[in-house]
């Protein structure tokens, strides 16, 4: 599948809305696909199920396709309506609260230079509107969904990229019929991993293909003041052991689990060691770190164990 070696594929950038809220952070994303070195084939702006936010997007982004969530609510339904918009060789997703880098197209353009690379993404920099906790663990940046500690460091295959930053050939997405609905976030419930099952699908459907991270392509992702809590961190946490459950169940656990066992066996004590080696030095937010590394693990596990069980129950 894809292009030849060395084309230059037009891309399309999809942006997801859902809430008034979020205007101002709105209003920078889609500034930010306006000021990238390598243009935009087109961007288009999806609109979840608000019809106000719909009229006011389509007077305030004249240059950008506005069109609304033409399938169930929610932020799968979301993409899957901007890619029946999209006409890019290429469809990439970014955040409506996050601002990609002026080279973030050129970077990820550049993923795509082989034709057995169907998707690509990058980094995600937390930007903490009320400063960092000095309790968050960068173990857990995923919970704010950024990159956190333990991802590559510079551009290597990957199981699966981060849904605020990337990007796919736009006719693998189709073959796919897109992202699965019944699976990721709707409004503001903190339920996630359709971007995850997405890349694992890609896999499973081509095997020898690769999903690519690059650091080098770059976004900043806004962190509001309510989601550096404790409250949150664990209902996070929580929603993503339901959601990696529900995962596992459509792809299998194999493929729905393997980093996290990477991940949990080899980045979190390292987490835990760094945070006590901290403390020591004396730095008593690392004793916090290495508590919430542990505290998180447990939650995301509960989730996990509770979400299988009442699918079981249901089965």
């Amino acid at each position: 599948m894809g292009e030849a070696p060395g084309a230059s594929p037009r891309i399309s950038v999809i942006i997801c809305a859902f809430s008034d809220d979020r205007w101002d952070a709105l209003c920078a994303a889609v500034a930010s696909v306006g000021a990238q070195t390598r243009p935009a084939h087109q961007t288009i702006l999806v609109i979840d199920h608000n019809p106000g936010l719909l009229e006011r997007s389509r007077a305030r982004f004249a240059g950008a396709t506005v069109v609304e969530n033409s399938e169930r609510q929610g932020l799968s339904g979301a993409r899957n309506s901007g890619i029946a918009a999209a006409t890019g060789d290429v469809l990439a997703f970014l955040d409506d609260d996050a601002t990609a880098d002026s080279g973030w197209l050129a970077a990820l353009a550049a993923g795509f230079a082989r034709a057995r690379v169907l998707g690509a993404g990058g980094a995600v920099d937390p930007v903490w509107a009320a400063g960092r906790p000095a309790w968050f663990p960068a173990e857990f940046d995923w919970v704010v969904g950024c990159a956190h500690n333990g991802m590559p460091t510079e551009r290597r295959a990957v199981r699966n990229v981060i849904g605020a930053n990337m990007a796919f050939r736009a006719d693998t997405l189709r073959e796919l019929e897109g992202f699965r609905e019944g699976i990721g976030r709707v409004g503001s419930v903190p339920l996630g991993c359709e971007e995850t099952d997405l890349c694992i699908r890609v896999h499973q459907r081509w095997p020898g293909s690769e999903v690519v991270y690059d650091p080098a392509a770059r976004v900043a992702h806004l962190v509001p003041a309510d989601r550096g809590s404790l409250s949150y961190f664990l209902s996070r946490c929580r929603a993503e052991g339901r959601s990696k459950a529900l995962l596992a169940r459509f792809v299998g656990a194999s493929d729905g689990l393997s980093d996290e066992r990477t991940y949990t066996a080899r980045t979190l004590p390292r987490g835990v060691v760094r945070g006590l080696r901290d403390a020591l030095r004396g730095d008593l937010g690392g004793l916090r770190r290495a508590g919430a590394i542990v505290l998180g693990l447990a939650t995301t596990t509960l989730g996990y164990a509770t979400g299988r069980l009442a699918r079981e129950g249901r089965g």
